[in-house]
């Protein structure tokens, strides 16, 4: 299903391949790739991007778009699980990634709304973590207050607010920098990544639309493939947003924030002008990919909340999209192992890829050019703390009890299920996934190709969802993203 920002935004072409020894090859099209690359290129590096599905086909052309330091209650956090310079680093690189973004935009004539951003709680839990969050604040430098409460159409038991932020149509955002990296001679080329290969002089990449030899390769696309190691570290997270068409929307000064709970199930809240329109976005309702049985009541139950207040709220589109978190919940950006630091990779960004994208774009074309920032070495070089080690204890007890509940459910014979549906079952002595989508009934292996996880089905998305580390596959097992490097394999036609 398409997000509203790729129905109603541009379409962003792709080039004829050319240049099959470029300087740096950035694989994934999404904000993290494309700003890397128009960076760059505009220092006179020789680029190509290379993408397997569409430009913004993905995370950023499915996330809420919030160009926000504001970002909930995550900075204690932050805090908490990687200590103060860590975190100020962080800051720092936002407030730079942030900046760039908007000085870029407003250059191409493409400005982006500019809006506050509330933090609320609804519980008293959640007004505690709000305090906590503007000590964060005030600590890092940033100029959050209280207040933004009264903005919103319900009761709230705390609010902080921070002026000056704003909100972006992706697709716009990434048909300026593909247009950026066109204007000196980067391509955007089709073409899915099946292998990267360290060597000592360059980095060897495999497509299925041939061979390229580069520099250095940038690994753009949420969760770097081939990952293993790093998928192992990361948790996957799905979210779900809705765009209404409301008259109960205001304007002028009163107009809606940009506003995220601090409570769960989480809250999302923002405004979107699409043809002389105002829609009103919704977002939120998350749970960890393949770990959910019917994501559809999750976005009956965001449909039930706006209802509540928005009356005439009619749903005009409704999209997912997938993120990653770390352990201490702050992006990585970095070389991978074993390449030599002619592979780097960014991700992690924590469901804030608009913030985070543009840093790791600051941070790699940096580190490519022999200038990182001073904040972005920072980050590359944090330790982990025993809060963060105590998270990973915790992922990795969760992804073995996600498997073990998949394999329950795995040993039921295998039947044709109704349409729209999948259930994994035995077909003998394999175990499969079978699923009926458009009248076509279709089995694959119940295992993703990534690390043998058992997948399991997404009906709101109608794909098979691996229930360790986030890997997404059609219902013919075509891969659609995650760290898996290859699709699910077909039982039968």
């Amino acid at each position: 299903m398409s997000s509203l920002w790729q129905a109603t935004g541009p379409t962003i072409r792709f080039d004829e391949a050319a240049q099959r020894k470029p300087d740096v090859a950035v694989v994934g099209a999404g904000i993290t790739g494309l700003a890397t690359a128009a960076r760059l290129a505009a220092q006179g590096a020789s680029l190509v991007v290379l993408e397997a599905r569409g430009v913004g086909s993905v995370a950023t052309g499915s996330t809420t778009a919030k160009l926000s330091l504001l970002q909930g209650d995550r900075l204690h956090r932050i805090l908490g699980l990687a200590g103060a310079d860590a975190a100020q680093a962080f800051v720092d690189g936002s407030l730079a990634g942030q900046t760039m973004l908007l000085e870029m935009l407003e250059l191409r004539g493409e400005p982006a709304e500019r809006r506050t951003a509330v933090s609320y709680a609804s519980t008293a839990d959640g007004a505690r973590s709000i305090d906590r969050e503007l000590e964060a604040a005030e600590r890092l430098g940033l100029p959050v207050e209280r207040g933004g409460a009264a903005l919103l159409p319900f009761e709230t038991s705390g609010a902080i607010q921070l002026a000056d932020q704003a909100q972006l149509q992706p697709m716009v955002l990434l048909a300026a920098l593909a247009d950026a990296l066109r204007e000196h001679g980067g391509v955007i080329v089709r073409a899915a990544v099946r292998r990267v290969r360290a060597q000592r002089n360059a980095v060897e990449i495999e497509t299925d639309a041939g061979h390229w030899r580069a520099g250095t390769v940038v690994l753009a696309t949420g969760s770097p493939v081939p990952a293993r190691g790093t998928a192992a570290l990361l948790e996957a997270h799905r979210s779900y947003a809705v765009a209404y068409r409301t008259a109960a929307l205001p304007e002028g000064p009163e107009s809606l924030p940009m506003a995220l709970s601090v409570d769960a199930p989480s809250r999302s809240l923002r405004t979107a002008m699409v043809g002389g329109e105002t829609l009103l976005v919704a977002g939120g309702v998350g749970h960890p990919v393949g770990r959910h049985a019917d994501p559809r009541a999750l976005v009956a139950e965001l449909d039930a909340w706006v209802a509540r207040h928005w009356p005439d709220a009619e749903r005009t589109h409704q999209w997912s999209a997938q993120d990653y978190r770390t352990p201490d919940r702050l992006p990585w950006i970095g070389a991978r192992p074993g390449s030599g630091g002619r592979v780097l990779l960014a991700t992690g960004f924590d469901k804030w890829g608009m913030t985070g994208g543009a840093m790791s774009a600051l941070a790699l074309a940096g580190r490519i050019a022999g200038e990182e920032p001073e904040w972005a070495r920072t980050l590359r070089r944090r330790g982990t703390t025993p809060a963060a080690l105590g998270r990973v204890a915790g992922t990795v007890a969760a992804t073995a009890r996600a498997d073990l509940a998949a394999w329950r459910d795995a040993m039921a014979p295998a039947a044709a299920p109704p349409e729209g549906e999948g259930r994994l079952g035995r077909d003998g002595l394999r175990l499969v996934g079978t699923s009926t989508v458009d009248g076509k009934t279709r089995q694959v292996s119940a295992f993703c190709p990534h690390v043998g996880a058992l997948v399991r089905w997404n009906p709101d998305a109608r794909s098979w969802d691996c229930t360790a580390h986030g890997s997404r596959f059609a219902p013919d097992g075509a891969r659609l993203e995650g760290p898996a490097a290859c699709p699910l394999r077909a039982v039968r036609a």
